[in-house]
């Protein structure tokens, strides 16, 4: 059962999440940049008014900021901590140039971008790996064993001992892939390929839609066949196995995360169902109140969520850098000061405008709006 943390151990627990994968994901960028040659002139963990910093033996300022949202790397021939290149940088003393972030070739640039998003996935793999060699792995058969009477399955004719093939021309290697494609498709209409006594056959319907409560009143739907498992299939898994299903997982989270976009994108999902960092924080404090183990794969999941938002192509992200590389590769020559300015100047609106939307639904969730609506009435 979830409960609801208090104020302290939501901060507190926000902080423990947050802290460490906002640095995991400098480091990456400090180490490769280092590894080419580049001198950091900052590393920050948080945004806005320093609380306190230090500086190392080779000139790099280490600072810890009042907002924990996020965190930058200022390497030399950088203007700002979106890493705009700082024309400035020219003028410099060879020596000096030589270790600016501009000066390096491009796929050195490049794989410094990337090794922040990067060492979040490994992260989180560390750590799914980590459960898999503990727990083994869920290999329970795509058949169904109980089928719930008035269900989605049910009106579709599937019987207890039915092995799902596909569904929506997807294979279903366990009943997990069953659960996983279901549960964010509520009210879709799909074709389930069934074997039934040997003979493969095909039924059209809809997954079935129920609206589940989030233990603080919020309410979502979440789509449903109305089936359970047989007998639970749990393999053990090796050392050397645990790094590849910890990547399969992480690569079923992230298909998930891209499908749902593309739901809310395409209007099948509400744009609501959006969540910030007050929602984070939210959820970090009740998977506190669960135990460690709960914690700490939360963790491995906003690991991976961090690591795919900043692969996102929009200026001032890492994936926004990214595509400006691909292009200056493809022509041959970086892309223009001035549309680099204008593209930073519409991300940092898209951004801002993100923040503000998610924002708007955290305070939803947590009721403000309505109460505010009861003072006014």
């Amino acid at each position: 059962m979830i409960h609801n943390p208090g104020f302290l151990l939501t901060a507190l627990a926000f902080v423990a999440v947050i802290g460490p994968l906002v640095f995991v994901h400098e480091l990456g960028h400090y180490l490769v940049g280092r590894w080419c040659g580049v001198k950091a002139e900052a590393f920050s963990i948080g945004f806005g008014p320093e609380l306190f910093a230090w500086v190392d033996k080779r000139g790099t300022r280490w600072r810890v900021a009042a907002l924990p949202l996020g965190g930058y790397v200022r390497f030399k021939g950088d203007m700002n901590a979106a890493s705009m290149t700082d024309p400035a940088w020219l003028e410099l003393p060879v020596s000096e140039r030589m270790q600016s972030f501009p000066a390096k070739p491009l796929w050195q640039r490049a794989a410094i971008v990337a090794a922040g998003p990067a060492i979040n996935f490994l992260f989180a793999i560390l750590i799914l790996a980590t459960f898999a060699f503990i727990h083994g792995e869920s290999r329970t058969p795509a058949v169904a064993g109980l089928v719930q009477p008035g269900s989605a399955a049910s009106a579709m004719g599937i019987q207890s001992g039915d092995r799902i093939v596909s569904l929506g021309g997807r294979t279903m290697a366990t009943f997990d892939d069953i659960r996983l494609y279901a549960q964010i498709r509520p009210g879709d209409a799909v074709e389930v390929v069934i074997e039934r006594d040997g003979r493969q056959f095909s039924k059209q319907g809809k997954i079935g839609s129920v609206s589940e409560d989030d233990g603080l009143g919020n309410k979502f739907k979440v789509g449903r066949l109305g089936i359970g498992p047989g007998k639970p299939v749990i393999e053990p898994v090796s050392l050397i196995r645990a790094p590849v299903v910890a990547i399969e997982r992480t690569g079923q989270i992230i298909r998930t995360m891209v499908e749902t976009l593309g739901q809310i994108a395409g209007g099948a999902r509400s744009v609501k169902e959006l969540g910030g960092p007050l929602k984070i924080a939210q959820v970090s404090g009740q998977a506190a109140t669960l135990g460690v183990e709960s914690f700490i794969f939360f963790a491995a999941l906003i690991s991976i969520n961090l690591g795919f938002i900043n692969l996102l192509p929009i200026p001032m992200l890492d994936g926004g850098h990214l595509l400006f590389y691909g292009i200056e590769a493809v022509q041959r020559r970086p892309v223009s000061a001035q549309v680099q300015e204008w593209a930073y100047r519409s991300g940092m609106a898209v951004l801002l405008t993100m923040m503000l939307l998610v924002t708007f639904n955290d305070l939803s969730s947590f009721g403000l709006w309505k109460s505010l609506s009861g003072l006014i009435g």
